[in-house]
């Protein structure tokens, strides 16, 4: 989770010592000059890095007029630190632009000298500034989904999209005429990166993950902003992998300040305040997906088209079995250490089998809502989300699966109850 504050020089010591270093700007000119001005994404859809009154954009507007060579640049700028002191990044370019104000930019220099303290944080503050412009050219494609989402059940609104290794949140939303990006949020990840395996190794997680709860600004500490979305790490497949730890969320940051560098928290997802009171806005607690990738491999809907039929028809075998009591079938599609929760208490292979099973014509069932997830990291791994409906029923209980392919075959290891 994220760094407190006084671990950060004051923002009046930075620039001071800085000077004294003898630094200069810190404009990632190239990235700037070669990026034209971003229109908004499918029709009236904006993304941060293309609103207008987002920090973010009007930061790469400022990047953009300094590579213009415009005079805008340092009102800009000036009017950015003023709504939003906080923001680092910003009062930095600032700071820059006022001691370049005789007109001329120079290029970008390296901090050789100074307090290690200051140019370890100007390095981050670099890292910051190269991360929010790449942001501009590695935007999802127009129509493309990440490789992970199978299907996605009419009832969920929004899917979360973290690109851990771009410092990038992706925010689609389910239309009509099917997902869409409707929001791009700069975040910061684990000190030690990702793909977390213990307790306490400072790493993000990677996988399919829901969020669980709202935890809102009076629930939690003032280290994480505005509030929190608990994630569901670790899951069965965690679990299964030996992976410890607990406590992973999407949260906000210190009111003191606006972002952090793209490595500073525990292991959690952090985003600036402004951004993380939209998604605490707009996601639905246990019902929101989120992917957390090593890097979002985006891919149109119809070349998943192969891997949805296979797991289809798997599923669809399941769901015959489990309706005619087909104790042989089931036993067939299960793994020897298949658990089931039924939110009371967790039972095996065995003793599920071994319960009486009502007759086909009162046991039925469908699976309705159905949203189905594929994560291929080392082993594969495909998540499912259904409410099982019995026949003569219109509600029913809602489960989560999770199956991993044992000699080509898929096999079910646990089956839960979604509280």
């Amino acid at each position: 989770m994220t760094l407190t504050s006084d671990l950060f020089p004051t923002r009046r010591a930075l620039l001071s010592r800085s000077a004294l270093a003898a630094t200069s700007l810190v404009f990632p000119f190239g990235q700037a000059s070669g990026q034209p001005a971003r229109s908004p994404l499918n029709g009236a859809a904006v993304l941060t890095g293309s609103l207008r009154s987002s920090p973010e954009a009007r930061l790469i507007a400022v990047y953009h007029a300094i590579a213009a060579g415009d005079r805008q640049a340092l009102p800009l700028a000036a009017s950015l630190v003023r709504d939003v002191p906080g923001f680092q990044l910003g009062q930095l370019v600032y700071a820059d632009l006022l001691l370049a104000r005789s007109g001329s930019f120079p290029g970008l220099i390296t901090v050789t000298d100074g307090p290690p303290e200051v140019r370890e944080q100007l390095q981050k503050l670099r890292a910051e500034a190269n991360r929010r412009l790449s942001s501009l050219s590695e935007m999802p494609p127009p129509g493309t989904v990440p490789e992970q989402l199978l299907q996605l059940a009419p009832n969920v609104q929004h899917v979360v999209v973290v690109d851990a290794s771009h410092s990038r949140v992706y925010v689609f939303e389910h239309q009509a005429s099917g997902l869409q990006l409707i929001r791009s949020f700069y975040a910061s990840v684990g000190r030690a990166g990702f793909d977390k395996q213990v307790e306490g190794d400072l790493r993000t997680p990677l996988g399919i993950y829901h969020i669980t709860s709202r935890l809102d600004d009076q629930q939690v500490e003032e280290l994480y902003g505005i509030g929190a979305l608990p994630l569901n790490y670790p899951n069965e497949h965690d679990r299964r992998m030996g992976r410890t730890g607990s406590g992973i969320w999407l949260h906000g940051v210190p009111r003191v300040s606006y972002a952090r560098s793209p490595y500073a928290t525990e292991g959690c997802v952090a985003l600036a305040n402004d951004d993380m009171a939209y998604l605490m806005r707009e996601l639905e607690p246990r019902r929101t997906p989120v992917i957390i990738a090593h890097e979002v491999k985006w891919v149109k809907p119809d070349a998943l088209s192969a891997h949805r039929a296979e797991f289809r028809e798997v599923l669809s075998r399941w769901t015959e079995a489990r309706s005619h009591g087909d104790r042989a079938m089931l036993q067939a599609l299960s793994t020897r250490d298949f658990q089931s929760d039924d939110g009371v208490r967790e039972r095996p292979l065995k003793t599920l089998l071994g319960a009486g099973t009502p007759t086909p014509r009162n046991r039925r069932i469908d699976l309705k809502e159905v949203s189905i997830f594929r994560w291929k990291r080392g082993t594969e791994v495909t998540v499912v989300n259904f409410a099982e409906v019995v026949a003569g029923e219109t509600r029913g209980v809602v489960k989560r699966q999770y199956w991993g392919k044992e000699q080509e075959a898929w096999k079910l290891f646990y089956e839960g109850v979604i509280g």
